[in-house]
């Protein structure tokens, strides 16, 4: 018994949950045997004994190979022009240039009336530990489309005109990573207005002409009549004529238009066609309907369809009518889309859109928005996406501050829910306008979800032209009386003004 207990005593601790703690030991004897203690002692002396060669600590082992690898790496790197230095430069490139994309729309100059700019402390090179000693140091551009590489300061003044320029893009909050990739590469690969040749910019001038002069004409023929003038915002012209042009691409059949008051006469002259002569018999209160009767609803509620050439064929165009609740017409039309495209059958999403145009106090200030967003992507009620416009006026009612009346950085705020892509561009560039737009039906119509049009402008005239908004609003209408109207500011051509305006209200004569 007295052996079965030594042996027992001799090998218990040999267990494999020991061996860490053994190995330490046995390195520690290797150093220095005296600092062990004397039973382990004696039995890692036994155990050398049957060594052929004498073991040495490996520790010193360790660490000299960890400093070859070291040194090793160090000069590799060298050799390929890098130093620990630089690599942590070029890191830091790589974050900036992330953080424009995620942070570059908060310091876009997109508000016609001036922007205060806002000191974004990830915007700073500085933040990241860059210099102005880097500015002209080359780097990889990493993901950023185009050059390979470019001096630091090349990268700096290319994110600034993509990112904080006449257009700020919300996308980076997507967690698609495709469509994140689609985002950014048509953003970086090329400018607004690059490609425009003549016949589009003279298209454009044509739009804007037609949009003020309507505008024009009613104001001066109609004195204090309420119309919800669409000045201010008369780029909402060249978005929904090119939205309906390329939607043609897509072999588009239909596309059903909501919207409030603001622009609606316009849109019904210059969108939709109707005649400039029934709307001025709705003026002066003789219209008729086609039974003889006179209509008892105001013209800012009345609703259109017609059918228009597009690129690819011919789609009708139906404007919905909408009463005085605003944004109520938004589940109307995403029910009468539905509607129509489960009678065309199966894969109709691109076959009919939906464009739903918001005002921007109440886009976000009424619940039947979010609601109505909440629904997008449902399997009962999904509608292949649709392409919101807000004409952010940048004003409520007599709201004295956008901030007085939301909680959030932009009134297309709850569209984040949906992870809609939201381009916030400045209603006074026709060509960014078209930009945005070309890639907003491009987008919904290839992926099939919502996006968000954030059209910033402002109103030239009052909530309607009976009142007077300078009495609420005298800072705010004194820049806006100062500017000249978008047609003008957008610099182009004006030698065919006066044909343009004889052609466009010919039937006036």
């Amino acid at each position: 018994m007295s052996n079965l207990l030594k042996l027992f005593q001799d090998t218990s601790a040999f267990y494999g949950s020991n061996a860490v703690y053994i190995e330490d030991l046995y390195e520690q004897f290797l150093e220095n045997p005296e600092s062990v203690e004397t039973s382990w002692r004696d039995h890692f002396i036994e155990l050398q004994k049957t060594l052929t060669k004498r073991d040495i600590p490996h520790s010193p082992v360790v660490e000299r190979f960890a400093q070859l690898a070291s040194s090793s790496t160090s000069r590799i790197a060298e050799l390929q022009g890098f130093t620990e230095e630089s690599v942590k430069k070029q890191s830091a490139v790589a974050r900036l240039i992330n953080h424009y994309r995620a942070h570059g729309h908060q310091m876009a100059s997109n508000n016609p009336l001036g922007t205060i700019q806002k000191k974004i402390p990830d915007l700073d090179p500085n933040y990241y530990g860059l210099s102005e000693l880097d500015l002209d140091t080359l780097f990889d551009t990493g993901t950023l489309y185009g050059v390979d590489r470019l001096p630091l300061k090349d990268i700096i003044s290319t994110l600034k005109e993509i990112y904080c320029g006449n257009i700020g893009t919300e996308y980076m909050h997507i967690f698609d990573t495709d469509i994140k990739r689609w985002i950014k590469n048509r953003l970086e690969g090329s400018k607004p207005g690059e490609n425009l040749d003549t016949q589009k910019r003279t298209w454009l001038l044509q739009q804007l002409t037609a949009a003020e002069g309507i505008e024009k004409y009613l104001h001066r023929n109609f004195v204090g009549q309420k119309r919800f003038s669409l000045e201010g915002g008369d780029c909402l012209i060249p978005i929904l004529d090119e939205l309906i042009q390329r939607s043609g691409r897509y072999k588009t059949k239909e596309i059903v238009i909501g919207m409030a008051h603001r622009g609606r006469l316009n849109v019904l002259i210059n969108i939709l066609g109707k005649s400039p002569a029934q709307l001025f018999s709705e003026f002066k209160g003789t219209a008729e309907t086609s039974r003889g009767v006179i209509s008892g609803d105001v013209k800012y509620h009345m609703g259109f369809s017609s059918n228009v050439e597009t690129e690819g064929s011919v789609a009708h165009i139906t404007l919905a009518f909408n009463p005085s609740h605003l944004e109520i017409i938004n589940p109307v039309v995403e029910g009468s889309v539905k509607a129509r495209q489960d009678r065309y059958g199966k894969n109709s999403a691109n076959t009919v859109i939906p464009i739903l145009i918001h005002g921007d106090a109440a886009f976000a200030g009424q619940g039947i928005v979010m609601e109505t967003l909440n629904m997008a992507q449902t399997r009962a009620f999904a509608t292949g996406g649709t392409i919101h416009v807000v004409i952010n006026n940048q004003i409520g009612f007599t709201t004295s501050n956008p901030f007085d009346a939301r909680s959030t950085l932009y009134c297309t705020d709850v569209a984040n829910m949906i992870q809609a892509p939201v381009f916030h561009v400045n209603g006074n560039d026709p060509e960014a306008v078209l930009f945005v737009t070309q890639m907003a039906l491009d987008y919904r119509s290839t992926f099939n979800k919502d996006v968000v049009i954030d059209l910033i402008c402002y109103r030239r005239r009052g909530h309607n032209e009976a009142d007077e908004p300078a009495t609420t609003q005298p800072m705010m209408y004194k820049k806006i009386n100062a500017l000249p109207t978008t047609r003008v500011t957008s610099h182009y051509p004006q030698a065919n003004i006066k044909k343009l305006l004889y052609n466009i209200f010919y039937e006036l004569a």
